[in-house]
């Protein structure tokens, strides 16, 4: 089976990196394009309790510039490997429905994301990779993430 059109979601951590470089070296062997996604979360997901109503410019304002930095970050990152600017997609808003958008509207074959193979009581819970799983129409790649080193 080969892929066309793969597009790789990633959170902007460190471990971005690694995912990327699965999915890019994926892509290579394949000849297909590659698309990078990010999705950064609307303050009112992040503190979903609050009354958001009083800081509401202020929350339009932190936004726009988490969006901004998420978008140059992503492109320094994607740039590294050869990824065109127009294939480099941030999105606000909730990271599961956002990448299954992109994916259907970039008619997607393949999703690749890494996943920390939490287990137990993580797992039970969901994660952005099991949620992207479920309800796409395409083939869905979990890179396995692996702790970084620390020294």
């Amino acid at each position: 089976m080969g892929y066309n059109n793969i597009l790789v979601a990633v959170d902007l951590t460190e471990e971005a990196d690694e995912v990327i470089s699965a999915a890019a070296a994926l892509a290579k062997e394949q000849g297909a394009k590659l698309s990078v996604v990010s999705v950064v979360k609307p303050l009112s997901r992040v503190y979903g309790g609050l009354d958001m109503a009083p800081i509401t410019s202020g929350a339009v304002a932190f936004e726009k510039e988490a969006l901004d930095q998420a978008t140059k970050q992503l492109t320094e990152l994607s740039s590294v490997y050869k990824v065109n600017a127009g294939d480099v997609h941030v999105a606000l808003g909730h990271p599961p429905t956002e990448i299954r958008a992109l994916a259907e509207s970039l008619e997607t074959d393949l999703i690749v994301i890494g996943t920390h193979g939490r287990h137990g009581l993580g797992l039970l819970l969901g994660s952005t990779a099991n949620a992207v799983l479920h309800g796409v129409p395409c083939d869905v790649l979990a890179v396995k993430i692996h702790p970084m080193n620390v020294s």
